[in-house]
Parts: C-alpha cells; structure tokens; sequence
C-alpha cells in the first residue's frame, strides 16, 4: 500500500504571507550565499538548523522529531518539510517548498535526490552545517548521496548572518524597542509577596500584544521572560520558579521577544524594596564595567581585546574570579534553543574585529555565591549597532540603582 502513495508533493495552500523583509532583502541573502558556493566549488547546500533555514529562507519550522531542509542550488531555492505542517513552509517560504510524508522512513532523503536531479545530475560536493548535523543524520547523508563530498558551510554563513542589513536593523530596533515593554511591566508587577511566574508572565504577555500590534501579520512564538530572584539570579539562563518575591531580594529582569525568528532582549539587575550595603556597592561596579563596555564597542575593536580591558575592571576590585560568562555577543536569528553567532562574540578567545553594520550586546555579570555579601547574580544587557563611526544604543530601559529598586506597593 505504502510503495502507492506520494513521497512528495507541493502544497502551495494559500498566499505567501507577510514578510517583514523586501524580496530584494531575501535574494540579496540568496545571491551571497551562491557567490560563496561558487567561490569554494560548492554545487548545492543543505541547510538543516533553525538559524540558517530561517535567514535564508525566511521559514522557522517546527521540528518535533522529523528532519527539516533548505536546499539552494544554483537555480533553485526549496524549503524541504513534513506534510504535517501543511501549506505554511510554502507560505513562508522565500523560494520554493516540496513536502514529504511519512509512508516511507526515508522520504526526506528521497525529496532531497529529487531536488538535485540524482541520479542523473553531476552533483560533486554539497554544504551542510558541520555545527549542527548530528553522525546520524551525517550517515544517512552519506547513504543517499553516494560519491558526493560533504563539506563544511556553517563557519562561511555565519560569517555572513554577523553583518546585518538595513532591514535587519529596523526589526532589531522594534525587538529593542519591545523589550522595553516587557521590563516595564516587569518593573510594574514586582512586589514582596508575589510568585516569579505571576511577573514573568505579566512581561511576556505585554511584549507578545506588542507584538501582535506592531506587524500586520506575524507568528506570535517563542517570545518569553526569565525573571529571577534571590538565589535564582545565580545563572543568566535559571528558569522561571514559584519561588516568592521578598522585600531585599536581589532580582534578574530577562525580557526576550522573538519577531520572525530574531532576538532581542533586555536583561537589568533590580531590588525589591531596598538593597543592602553590600549588594549596592557590588552592584555599582557592575554597572561601572556596562558603562565602560559600551564605551569600548566600535567599529575595529577586536573582541577579545574588549574582553581583556573589562577585566581589569573586575580584577581591581578583587572580582574577576566572580564573572560568570562572556561580555556580549551578536544578534540576529537566534534563540535560546537554536544558533548563535560565535565568531562575535566578546571573550578572551575571539579575535573578531567589529564592522560597521554588526549587532552586540553588552553585558557584563558576576556571580556571589550564597553566605558571602552581596551574594546574588548582576548582570546589566544594552543592544548597540556598530555603525561606520561609532555605535547607536537602542537599549532605552535605564540601569544602576537610582531606577531599579522597586519601591514598596
């Protein structure tokens, strides 16, 4: 019964939706990546990671367990994705899109022969994402397209995501903009007494009407807020608990909505009531490091330099040993559970000298563990455009003790 049924098919159900990027935007990302291909002898690429299906095609699937392509030839650009999904990857996509089904185990890699031709077309080396291929998809790979080389895209793209266009700055704005929102209300909903989630859900829901305000047609996913208090503010990343607010915590606004795929966030340390002696005086040297990184990001600063001259910051107040991650990093399609872009990224161990055009966040933390003063995490997160003669800080929501202890309600 199974050999009978279709192994592909094209739904082209509906209209091609609204796109916050021009058609021109779309084939300009498309034109590049072909200008690459035919630099390095590359006859097609297979995008299979969230980041790079969604830049280059504009299509951020769902994967619950099935496998999900962009394939880009010379000629063609097709969107590869399971028929549970119906007309949307179409919809989505800035290209073509072919559906597979689930007759046959194989048929993701049968839709991606058919697209190249195989057997009959001369196929000899194809991109993948070394970064994100897992051995068994790697495998299965090799198994479909024998004789064919795979060989490493993912360093070459993600150079290319790293410097963003006009139009990516418009919407990185909005998502700034958006954040702002979202730490608004987190600020309006803190009070002693009250669970984490009751605020981290007051903020996602402010930015999620946003949102829904802002774009005459959007996906209203993934947007969403860490809010963290007390012991929680150890780790940036601490889910949200029912832990209670009380007055004199320590407290971790993380605001972060997700437009078409792209990320902003707005990340302020607050106190609930008041703050000890100790905690202000950690706190203000946090904020003296935010002040000097945003000074330091600009066009022809290298990274890693930028990493070195905040710690010394740190080390002349005894706190380096305290500093939990790297100073900031770059924005664009990203996630908390897909891509970055790591060759900007501000460590000892990043070399990247910054361009006009690239997106960074600064934002510099320190962890003190429980049973030392001023324990708790402090973590400041502005979002700057490097430009040709400096940068612009999109960031509006102010910073420092003077704005963000929460007065009691």
């Amino acid at each position: 019964m199974s050999s009978q049924m279709k192994r592909t098919y094209k739904m082209k159900n509906g209209e091609k939706a609204f796109s916050p990027f021009s058609d021109s935007e779309m084939e300009g990302r498309q034109t590049k990546l072909r200008n690459t291909m035919a630099a390095n002898d590359i006859d097609a690429c297979l995008f299979t990671s969230y980041h790079n299906i969604c830049y280059f095609s504009g299509f951020m699937y769902c994967a619950f367990g099935r496998n999900y392509g962009f394939l880009v030839t010379e000629t063609q650009a097709t969107t590869i994705s399971a028929g549970i999904d119906g007309g949307q990857p179409w919809r989505r996509t800035y290209g073509d899109a072919v559906t597979y089904t689930d007759w046959r185990r194989d048929n993701f890699y049968y839709a991606i022969q058919q697209l190249l031709g195989l057997p009959s077309a001369k196929v000899r080396r194809i991109g993948i994402e070394f970064d994100h291929v897992s051995l068994d998809l790697k495998a299965k790979l090799e198994a479909a397209l024998p004789g064919i080389e795979l060989v490493d895209i993912a360093s070459k793209v993600m150079t290319q995501r790293t410097i963003k266009s006009a139009e990516e700055h418009v919407l990185i704005r909005e998502g700034a903009r958006i954040c702002d929102i979202g730490g608004q209300a987190v600020f309006d909903a803190v009070q002693a007494g009250i669970p984490e989630q009751e605020v981290a859900i007051a903020s996602t829901n402010a930015m999620i009407r946003e949102i829904a305000k802002s774009f005459p047609a959007v996906e209203l996913m993934d947007t969403w807020t860490w809010f963290q208090s007390g012991i929680n503010t150890d780790g940036a990343h601490n889910p949200v608990t029912n832990r209670i607010v009380q007055a004199g915590d320590i407290l971790s606004l993380n605001c972060f909505p997700m437009i078409f795929g792209y990320y902003t966030a707005l990340e302020r340390t607050l106190f609930c009531e008041h703050a000890s002696d100790d905690h202000l005086k950690l706190w203000e040297v946090n904020c003296e490091v935010h002040r000097a990184g945003l000074e330091l990001i600009e066009p022809g600063a290298r990274c890693s330099d930028i990493a070195k001259s905040l710690n010394a910051i740190y080390r002349s107040y005894d706190l380096l040993q305290f500093r939990s991650f790297g100073y900031g990093h770059s924005f664009g399609v990203l996630s908390h559970y897909y891509g970055r872009e790591a060759a900007v990224e501000l460590r000892e161990d990043v070399d990247t000298v910054l361009e006009p055009g690239m997106v960074v966040s600064m934002e510099p933390m320190i962890m003190i563990p429980e049973g030392m003063p001023g324990a708790g995490g402090y973590r400041e997160h502005d979002i700057l455009i490097v430009t040709q003669h400096g940068t612009q800080n999109i960031t509006g929501f102010p910073f420092g003790p003077e704005h963000n202890i929460v007065p009691a309600k």
